[in-house]
């Protein structure tokens, strides 16, 4: 299969796949919701030490439930997780879910990532300390941004400084949401990627992911001309970083298939960002195929041959490590900012977006 990047050069590029963003400039966070018009096959893997998720265990292949309605990547924390709540509440309203009897179940597996520390305003904080005093129960911010991601969900959706990649942070440098596609004459691939990694995604003035960058994507700034130590890491608790990804084919992959998928992209990550996977970082990749045919997803289904999955595997690393390093330079400054944008490192007009 010979591949090149779609149209968008982004995860939307997949037929079906829909993307939302939300995010509050003041808080320092987000959330970005990958959807579809109809269920998706998907699977997922985690390599980090420190994952924060929802729904992950019924996506192992044995497990009954066939596709899944959404997908959630947010900030916030373990606080983030209350945005699959209102993305499930949205989904019920549009008659999307799992039915059982006369009941119907949106499945929405999500994945958070810590950006608490960013520089956002804490008063929701205090709000919440106030209700609980008064014996109510006050939704976090993620509830209402997991909403409004859900409602933007479209083909075009801003990189760098949205979404779920708004508060997050490198070692060194502002994080971000990045995206990237690959498509041949009969599939197409791409992954969505909030980077908010304990490590580093560049050696220098140079990205690391640069041997896989197609057409000055990230600036075509070239590789590094050695491979660095790893940076050096301020003291952080487990927890408080994470990268967290979707990769996205239209080919009829299996539920055991989307999870080998989500296993080989995690290779894009080790390209991109060093160190990667640390007892640190919650890293995870999600993995979803829409299926050629527009079939809902089939437990039994075989899937694609091996050899078609394993062009799949290497393309899924690809995207996501390119997607990583797009995250990093779309990254735009906003006030009380921790860390620089790499843009501005370099002396770069920052302010960019998708």
């Amino acid at each position: 299969m010979t591949f090149k990047p779609g149209e968008k050069n982004c995860i939307t590029d997949v037929p079906g796949i829909l993307i939302g963003n939300a995010q509050d400039e003041q808080l320092k966070s987000g959330v970005t919701v990958l959807t579809s018009d109809r269920p998706l096959t998907a699977g997922v893997h985690v390599m980090g030490g420190a994952p924060g998720t929802r729904e992950t265990d019924l996506l192992a292949a044995d497990k009954l439930v066939g596709g899944v309605d959404a997908l959630v990547l947010s900030g916030g924390s373990a606080f983030g997780l209350d945005a699959a709540s209102a993305v499930m509440q949205a989904l019920l309203q549009a008659g999307r879910g799992v039915v059982v009897g006369d009941a119907r179940v949106p499945i929405v597996p999500a994945a958070i990532l810590f950006d608490l520390l960013a520089g956002g305003d804490t008063a929701w904080r205090k709000d919440q300390t106030r209700a609980n005093l008064k014996g109510m129960i006050s939704p976090s911010p993620w509830y209402q941004l997991g909403l409004a991601a859900f409602v933007a969900a479209g083909s075009d959706f801003a990189l760098g400084t949205a979404g779920a990649g708004t508060g997050a942070t490198t070692a060194d440098f502002k994080g971000g949401l990045g995206s990237a596609s690959l498509v041949s004459p009969d599939t197409r691939i791409g992954a969505v990627v909030a980077v908010n990694a304990m490590g580093s995604a560049v050696a220098g003035d140079h990205f690391l992911a640069a041997p896989w960058e197609i057409g000055g994507e990230f600036g075509g700034l070239g590789a590094p001309r050695e491979i660095p130590d790893p940076p050096a890491l301020k003291p952080l608790e487990a927890g408080t970083a994470t990268t967290i990804a979707i990769v996205a084919t239209d080919a009829p992959l299996s539920k055991a298939q989307c999870t080998r998928l989500a296993l080989a992209a995690h290779d894009g990550m080790a390209r991109a960002l060093s160190p990667a996977h640390t007892p640190f970082d919650g890293d995870l990749v999600f993995a979803v195929a829409t299926g050629q045919e527009g079939n809902t997803p089939d437990l039994s289904s075989a899937g694609v041959a091996p050899e078609v999955m394993t062009a799949l595997g290497h393309y899924g690393a690809v995207c996501l490590a390119r997607a990583i390093a797009r995250g990093v330079w779309q990254a735009h400054p906003t006030p009380s900012d921790q860390l620089p944008t790499f843009r501005g490192h370099l002396g770069l007009d920052d302010g960019v977006r998708c």
